[in-house]
């Protein structure tokens, strides 16, 4: 903060020397409000206002506006030569009042209409001399809306590992407490198991979701068949399909590369798979397919379940949501496995898709980057000259 402002007070410097040496030169009628050539302001004051990574606004004692950063109008300060944001124009006034500068961090309509949405801002307003001000502004919505979302995210990490934790602490009190009988014992200790590996499958989910919100995700990315990739989550389930009567086909074109990690792409397909597995009935079919789409590739998991509706369809991919919580908690859903889905195809230049319909299944499809084969080996025994 203390170099923000240094940078900011080297600014008012520079344009309070530029009015001085140059004096202020009134617009003419008919002219634009913000001259290209930056009327009334040096040469090199101009250049360093262009320096700053904020949006910068220098404004005349009347209040109308000297310069501006061209974000000032796609911000919607500036219409029309003039301050129209009221929060601005109070900071303004307040600053002018104080005879010192002003810093407050201001919520922004984005737009005149109700509806519009809202931006943060770190406002910064120095006045300079002979009632000019300066105005620096910095876009803060987007670390403010990451923020709330790792508040959210971690609010609900605690409450989703209350429950299995809530449930073993019961269980393992109830099965104290039925020592004696043999079928009791049975019984709740199948459900501690279940309890365990829906706790165990939400640890897991958690550390891969925390390892894709990581900068450097994909710093080691890698040439990865799809081949391979669709094999190994196939047999990651294999169990899990069996002890659900369910048949897992792999199939499609082979010989398909894309550029990421191949571990992350097992994940996700894994997670799809998990997904198809649960929301369908025994002796069902699950398949995996892959094929090329010009310069993409297409991996689509097939199921024969239930399907999702509409509504249902627009949520799926948030973290933590589930349709049916009690079907989840059944077949041991976490929420978060389709949140990775997304954030793992995103990560490879890519999207997921999803088709379903209600009592006809589902296919969600992950759509990658098409990248080229590897080049074969030299088997021809030349030798290249040193």
């Amino acid at each position: 903060m203390e170099g923000i402002w240094a940078f900011v007070v080297v600014a008012a410097l520079a344009l309070a020397a530029g009015f001085l040496l140059r004096g202020f030169l009134p617009r003419r009628a008919g002219e634009p409000a913000v001259e290209e050539a930056g009327v009334g302001v040096s040469k090199d004051t101009r250049q360093l206002l262009r320096a700053l990574r904020s949006t910068a606004l220098v404004l005349d004692p009347s209040g109308e506006v000297l310069m501006a950063s061209p974000s000032a109008y796609s911000y919607g300060f500036v219409r029309s030569g003039a301050v129209v944001s009221g929060p601005v124009k109070d900071l303004v006034a307040e600053a002018r009042a104080a005879g010192r500068p002003r810093e407050r961090e201001l919520t922004v309509p984005r737009g005149p209409l109700a509806g519009a949405g809202q931006m943060i801002f770190e406002m910064r307003v120095v006045p300079l001399s002979d009632g000019r001000v300066l105005v620096v502004a910095d876009d803060r919505t987007a670390a403010r809306r990451l923020d709330q979302v790792r508040r959210d995210f971690v609010a609900n990490v605690s409450h989703e590992l209350k429950t299995p934790v809530g449930a073993l602490a019961l269980l393992s009190e109830t099965l104290a407490d039925a020592a004696d009988d043999p079928e009791a014992v049975r019984r709740f200790t199948g459900q501690m198991k279940r309890e365990s590996r829906r706790l165990t499958a939400l640890v897991q989910e958690i550390i891969d979701l925390s390892r894709l919100q990581e900068p450097d995700a994909l710093v080691d990315s890698e040439l990865v068949a799809l081949d391979d990739v669709a094999a190994e989550a196939a047999d990651r389930v294999r169990v899990e399909a069996e002890a659900r009567r369910i048949t897992v086909a792999v199939g499609g074109e082979r010989g398909l590369y894309v550029h990421g990690d191949a571990d992350l792409l097992t994940t996700a397909v894994r997670n799809l798979l998990d997904n198809a597995l649960r929301h369908s009935d025994t002796l069902g079919r699950v398949s995996v397919g892959i094929a090329r789409d010009g310069d993409k590739v297409r991996l689509a998991v097939v199921d024969q379940g239930e399907g999702i509706s509409p509504e249902q369809q627009e949520r799926i991919f948030e973290r933590f949501y589930r349709g049916d919580p009690a079907r989840a908690r059944r077949t041991g859903g976490t929420g978060l496995g389709l949140s990775i889905v997304k954030h793992v195809a995103a990560d490879h230049g890519g999207e997921v898709e999803v088709w379903s319909k209600p009592g006809a299944g589902s296919t969600f499809t992950l759509v990658l980057p098409l990248a080229d084969p590897p080049t074969p080996p030299d088997t021809t025994g030349a030798t290249t000259e040193p």
